[in-house]
């Protein structure tokens, strides 16, 4: 199943519930996450790029198996992507330390931290949902060449940061 369709604000919801439900320490990036931020869907999203605590991934993926979606791509330890019949899911995990800072290994020697800081609560499909920080989000963006999504989204954090002076 190489092609699903994309991942709307019900599914979000759905999924946050479940990883809520266990417990985990997470964070909504990529667009959900300025959405989330932002308050309102601006665009629609192929999939919902989630990290997560370590110790929950297993059970999530399992999880989202058991409701019809299908490993992808296997990056792991940096990041698992799964399609299903209601969206694309692509899960980071990372390891938490006792301050509840998140380090998510990325390729090679490369690691990402996720800050207790830089979470903060969004809303997504009418529900609370914890997501990356305007700065987190804007960091997220750079070492890579913007795609026309990446734009768009830090124009979406440029007039919610504007609208909230």
């Amino acid at each position: 199943m190489d092609e699903a369709p994309g991942t709307g604000a019900a599914e979000v919801a759905r999924i946050i519930d479940r990883v809520e439900a266990c417990g985990a320490v997470y964070q909504v990036n990529g667009g959900w996450g300025v959405d989330g931020l932002v308050g309102r869907q601006t665009r629609p999203h192929r999939d919902l790029d989630i990290v997560l605590d370590d110790a929950h991934e297993t059970g999530l993926v399992s999880w989202l198996e058991s409701r019809g979606y299908r490993v992808q791509e296997d990056w792991r330890p940096v990041r698992v992507e799964l399609a299903g019949p209601d969206g694309r899911v692509d899960v980071h995990p990372m390891r938490l330390d006792v301050y509840g800072d998140g380090i998510q290994q990325g390729l090679g020697e490369d690691q990402f931290l996720h800050a207790a800081r830089d979470r903060t609560l969004g809303r997504i499909g009418g529900r609370a949902v914890v997501v990356a920080t305007a700065g987190h989000q804007r960091a997220l963006r750079r070492g890579y060449p913007l795609r026309d999504v990446d734009r768009h989204d830090l124009a979406q954090l440029d007039r919610w940061e504007a609208s909230r002076r």
